[in-house]
């Protein structure tokens, strides 16, 4: 706990038999964690059986299908909810984000600076010291661009999986009609921004290797034309031109910027 706050950590899992025990390991090592719940996304894999057999403390909740990426999320946040988390930390359990920043996302949440935590590939520089393809970084910082002048935000990125919640955010927000794909990550800091939060962000070491997770470049072309559709009804909602099951009217401006406010 951290200032008497249950943090849980959840990792959305497909095919991950190779990195997730070492992932997990790390997470282990960290001060504040309470408990792991990792769901598995019907992994052709093994995953879960080195998760059963290797890492039996933590919550195992497996997809009996393959659902999607967004659709993990949903399992993960409300379980973590239903376990009583007050602090929910999501971790790639690819190993390419370090659970080593756990404690300082912990903190600025259990401290009362934000409702939501970035870990930033962007800042400091780690993208491309970290292997980011340099087509993956340029597209990168176009969109985040993009959706900063739609957004009317000023992040470093929106793409990253390393994030941050408190509880009470994730009950404020309705994730039930986003997307089970790769866009509901953009879905959710979008509704995030329109519930009047400031997202923190950290810079975070990542590294890019054949184990680790990613999407391939027809897929990340459809996950960028989501990007920018969501901004623009966002943009749309926020000057009354259009009304959007992602962004009520009765849900704009619902949190303080801050909890400490």
């Amino acid at each position: 706990m951290y200032n008497n706050r249950k943090i849980i950590v959840v990792m959305p899992a497909y095919n991950a038999a190779q990195t997730i025990l070492k992932t997990c390991e790390e997470v282990k090592r960290q001060p504040f964690v309470d408990h792991i719940i990792i769901v598995d996304d019907g992994s052709s894999d093994n995953t879960e059986e080195v998760v059963r057999t290797s890492i039996p403390d933590a919550t195992f909740i497996p997809h009996d299908r393959n659902r999607g990426y967004g659709a993990n999320q949903k399992t993960c946040y409300k379980a973590a909810l239903d376990a009583g988390a007050d602090i929910v930390i999501m971790v790639h359990p690819d190993y390419q984000y370090t659970p080593l920043l756990i404690p300082a996302m912990a903190a600025m949440i259990g401290n009362g600076l934000y409702h939501c935590v970035l870990g930033s590939r962007i800042l400091g520089g780690y993208a491309l010291r970290g292997g980011m393809p340099v087509y993956k970084y340029i597209s990168n910082r176009v969109l985040t661009f993009v959706e900063n002048l739609m957004l009317g935000a000023k992040l470093s990125e929106y793409h990253t999986g390393y994030r941050a919640f408190s509880r009470e955010l994730l009950l404020s927000l309705d994730l039930s009609s986003n997307s089970d794909d790769f866009i509901f990550d953009n879905q959710m800091l979008a509704q995030i921004v329109w519930a009047g939060c400031v997202i923190g962000e950290v810079s975070c070491p990542t590294k890019y290797f054949e184990e680790a997770s990613s999407i391939n470049f027809r897929r990340s072309t459809v996950y960028g034309i989501g990007c920018l559709l969501t901004g623009m009804d966002y943009v749309l909602c926020r000057t009354g031109l259009k009304k959007s099951k992602f962004f009520p009217p009765g849900k704009r401006n619902i949190l303080h910027h801050n909890p400490a406010e």
